[in-house]
């Protein structure tokens, strides 16, 4: 019988915000509480995602949040976490239970998504999560040996490390050439 405190600690991530015409495709862990109770990616108050990707493909971070997804779009960019689900309490990527990740069908998604040449994950936890759930099955090689895939500094506020400069410098290698 499960608990009303396992039900709270249980996430369940967004849909996949994420164009045919997609070409980079920037990958979080498992959604923080703030975005999960807002139904945003990247919610919280702090987080420098969107400021940083505001400068990066020319848009105001501060835009309702459907406008700032159609500049994505338009840019080619999507949005998506490598989690479906999973047991965690709090915001914390450190919190996620391990044997609860429940890992969306990225490999079948990344087949639909032909122009696709860059994955970029929002922090290491992410990219671990990816190796361990997708890098696993037999035709992942294939598919990701033409994608240059990078590990991003997390934008979280969490990552205090990294201010804004450090992470502008990182995020901009995503600027198409």
């Amino acid at each position: 019988m499960t608990t009303a405190a396992q039900s709270r600690r249980w996430k369940q991530g967004l849909a996949p915000q994420i164009g045919d015409d997609c070409r980079v495709l920037i990958l979080g862990s498992m959604p923080g509480e703030a975005s999960l109770l807002a139904g945003q990616y990247y919610a919280h108050p702090r987080n420098r995602f969107w400021p940083l990707l505001g400068k990066l493909y020319g848009f105001d971070p501060a835009l309702p949040y459907m406008e700032r997804l159609q500049f994505l779009r338009h840019a080619r960019v999507g949005l998506w976490d490598v989690l479906d689900r999973c047991e965690r309490e709090g915001s914390l990527d450190s919190a996620i239970r391990t044997q609860t990740e429940m890992a969306n069908p990225l490999l079948a998604r990344l087949r639909t998504l032909p122009d696709l040449r860059r994955i970029a994950f929002n922090g290491a936890k992410a990219a671990q999560t990816f190796r361990r759930h997708v890098l696993g099955e037999s035709s992942a090689q294939t598919r990701l040996a033409r994608i240059d895939c990078q590990v991003m500094p997390s934008t979280s506020p969490a990552n205090a490390s990294f201010g804004m400069e450090r992470l502008w410098t990182a995020w901009a290698a995503l600027r198409e050439p």
